[in-house]
C-alpha cells in the first residue's frame, strides 16, 4: 500500500496527519492514504472527452459474451461520435436534456452513454426488471426527451409518448419508434456540430436511488464528480492487461462508472454478460481468459456452493481475482471463497450511489489479508465519525456514523432539496448512514447499517415502499417489512402485517399482492401476522423489535 496522504490534505497541516492512520488531530479528520487524486486544471471538460484524452495500450474495450463480437477501442470512440452527432442533429437533445437508457447488459450502454454525456445531456438508467409502474414514476420525476432501450423492453414504455429509439429493430408496439442504434453507429458524422460548453458542474447522470421514505431519489452526478471517479484509477492504476467479466448491473452505480468508464480510460478489456447464469459465466470467464471477476457477494455464495462442478466443468486458471461490492462482504463469505478458490484473490469495496465509487476499497493482496475490513479511503477522499447521540467527531478505533466529503460526493437530489440537506451538510459532508470505525492502519470497518434498505442480492429495496402498497389492500390494518437474512440473496423482505378485525387475509394472498405490484427483487418472501405494529411514542415503526421477533424464529 501507498503512505502518500490526499491531496486534498494542504502541506501546512500534513504535519499534523497520523502517517499511520491518515488522522488529523487538528480537525478530527481522517485523510486517504492512496496517491493523490490528479484532477484536470480545465474546468470545462465533459466526462467522455476526459476518459478518451487517456492514453493506453488497449486494443479490445468490449466483449458480448454470448455473441462473441468485439468492439475495439478505436471502434467505440467512432461510435460514440456518430452516435452523439445523430442525437444531436436528428433528436435535438441538447445540453441539459434527459436520456433515459431501459437495457440490460450491453455493448451499446456504453456507447449510449458515453454519446449523451459528451453532448452535455444526462443519463438516467433504470433497472429493466422494474415494473411499467415504477418506470413510469422515474420518467415523471426525470422528464426524459428521448428513452433509449430494446424491442424486448419498450411494451413496459407503452403509451409514455416519448420518443424511443432501439438498440436494433425489432416487433413493438404502443410506442414511437425514432431511430435505431444498429443504424446510427453507421452513419457518417455531418462534421458541422457545434459542441455546447460544458462546466465539470453540469449535471452528467441523475441516478436513482431508493430511500427509506418510499420516495426514489435521483442523485445528481456531474460530470466533476464522475472524472474524480476516474482519477482515481489513474492515481492508483489497476494491473495492466486486464480482462474484466462484467456480471454487475449497467445501470447500477458499481458497474456503470466501473465497467463503463473507468475500465476504458485505463485500456482495459470488459467482457459484458446479459444477465447472470452461473455456468454461462463460468464458460465465459474460461473461453475469454478473463483475469477478474466483477460479482455482488450473492454470487460469491453461489459460486461457493457450487464450487466442485465449476472447477471439475471449467479450467478457471487464468482468473487471479474477484472485485466485490454492491453490498457488504462478510468476512465469513470471504473466508469460504478462498478455502474454494485458493488460487484467487478477493478485494470488496464501500462506496454509495451518492459518492460515485468513492469510500473505500481493498486494492492489493496485502491490504486484503485485513480481515473484515472494507479497505482504506479512496484517493481524494477525507472522512469522519460521528457519534450519533452527541453528533461529537471520533477519533481512531472509535465507532460512529461514517461520514464522507471529497470530489466525487454528489451534489444531492433532482427535486428534493431536503432529503439533500438531510443527506448532505453544508460543508459538503456526505452522511453515509453506516456505522462504522477507522483503526490504526487506515481501514474502514463497516460495523452496521443504520439505513433501512433491504440488500437483496445487491438490489436496494425500500420498506415504505412495500408498506405503503401493503395498506393499500382493503384487509390490511397496518403493516411493517423487514430485511431477514438469507444465505443467497443477502437479505430477504419479510412483512409484518396487521389484518383488519374479521378477516380471513391469508400469507400467499400478501404475497401474491405484492408481487403483482413490483419487480422480482422487490417481492416480499416471507409475510406473519401480528396483533399490532410496535411502535414508538412519534410513530415511527420499531424495526429492531420486529427483526427480533423474526430472527428467533428464524
Amino acid at each position: 500500500m501507498t503512505n502518500s496522504l490526499s491531496s486534498s490534505s494542504s502541506s501546512s497541516s500534513s504535519s499534523l496527519i497520523d502517517p499511520r492512520s491518515g488522522f488529523c488531530n487538528a480537525n478530527s479528520t481522517f485523510y486517504s492514504k492512496r496517491n493523490p487524486l490528479p484532477l484536470p486544471a480545465n474546468t470545462s471538460l465533459d466526462v467522455t472527452t476526459f476518459i478518451s484524452s487517456q492514453a493506453h495500450r488497449g486494443t479490445t474495450a468490449f466483449i458480448d459474451a454470448s455473441t462473441g463480437h468485439r468492439l475495439s477501442f478505436s471502434g467505440l470512440w467512432r461510435a460514440v461520435n456518430r452516435v452523439a452527432d445523430c442525437l444531436h442533429r436528428d433528436f435535438a437533445i441538447r445540453r441539459g436534456d434527459v436520456v433515459l437508457v431501459l437495457s440490460p447488459n450491453s455493448i451499446s450502454v456504453p456507447i449510449v452513454c458515453l454519446s449523451v454525456m459528451s453532448i452535455g445531456a444526462v443519463v438516467t438508467t433504470a433497472n429493466p426488471l422494474n415494473t411499467a409502474g415504477e418506470i413510469s414514476k422515474q420518467m415523471a420525476d426525470s422528464n426524459p426527451k428521448l428513452v433509449f432501450t430494446t424491442p424486448e423492453l419498450a411494451k413496459k414504455l407503452a403509451g409514455s409518448g416519448v420518443s424511443i429509439f432501439l438498440e436494433r429493430k425489432g416487433p413493438t408496439r404502443g410506442v414511437r419508434v425514432a431511430g435505431y442504434l444498429t443504424e446510427m453507429v453507421n452513419k457518417e458524422t455531418s462534421g458541422d456540430r457545434a459542441r455546447d460548453r460544458v462546466d465539470k458542474d453540469d449535471t452528467a447522470m441523475l441516478l436513482y436511488s431508493s430511500g427509506t421514505t418510499g420516495r426514489s431519489k435521483g442523485v445528481i452526478v456531474s460530470h466533476g464528480n464522475l472524472i474524480a471517479h476516474v482519477a482515481r484509477y489513474i492515481a492508483e492504476p489497476l494491473e495492466p492487461n486486464q480482462t474484466f467479466l462484467c456480471t454487475v448491473p449497467l445501470f447500477h452505480t458499481f458497474g456503470l462508472l466501473n465497467y463503463v468508464m473507468a475500465t476504458v480510460a485505463l485500456g482495459s478489456t470488459v467482457v459484458i454478460l446479459r444477465k447472470f447464469d452461473l455456468h454461462e459465466m463460468v464458460a465465459a470467464a474460461e473461453k475469454y481468459r478473463a483475469t477478474t471477476l466483477a460479482l455482488v457477494p450473492p454470487i460469491v455464495v453461489v459460486m461457493i456452493n457450487g464450487s466442485d462442478v465449476i472447477k471439475a466443468k471449467y479450467d478457471l486458471s487464468s482468473v487471479r481475482r474477484v472485485r466485490c461490492g454492491g453490498a457488504p462482504l462478510s468476512k465469513e463469505v470471504t473466508e469460504g471463497f478462498l478455502k474454494a478458490y485458493p488460487t484467487v484473490d478477493i478485494f470488496q469495496g464501500y462506496a454509495l450511489t451518492e459518492s460515485n465509487g468513492a469510500g473505500a476499497s481493498i486494492d492489493t493482496v496485502e491490504e486484503s489479508r485485513r480481515s473484515g475490513a472494507a479497505g482504506l479511503l479512496s484517493s481524494g477522499v477525507e472522512a469522519r465519525i460521528v457519534d450519533l447521540d452527541t453528533g461529537r467527531i471520533m477519533g481512531v478505533n472509535q465507532t460512529g456514523e461514517l461520514w464522507l466529503k471529497g470530489p466525487s460526493i454528489a451534489r444531492g437530489y433532482f427535486r428534493n432539496e431536503e432529503a439533500a440537506k438531510e443527506t448532505i451538510n453544508s460543508e459538503g459532508w456526505l452522511k453515509t448512514g453506516d456505522l462504522c470505525y477507522i483503526d490504526d492502519d487506515g481501514f474502514v470497518f463497516i460495523v452496521d447499517r443504520l439505513k433501512e434498505l433491504i440488500k437483496y442480492k445487491g438490489y436496494q429495496v425500500p420498506p415504505a415502499e412495500l408498506e405503503a402498497l401493503l395498506l393499500s389492500h382493503p384487509d390490511i390494518l397496518d403493516a411493517a417489512v423487514i430485511p431477514i437474512p438469507d444465505k443467497e440473496a443477502g437479505q430477504c423482505p419479510m412483512a409484518f402485517v396487521q389484518r383488519k378485525p374479521e378477516r380471513d387475509l391469508s400469507k400467499k394472498q400478501v404475497i401474491d399482492f405484492i408481487s403483482k405490484q413490483v419487480a422480482p427483487y422487490k417481492r416480499i418472501r416471507k409475510v406473519a401476522f401480528i396483533d399490532s405494529v410496535p411502535k414508538t411514542a412519534s410513530g415511527k415503526t420499531l424495526r429492531k423489535v420486529l427483526i427480533n421477533l423474526a430472527t428467533s424464529k428464524l
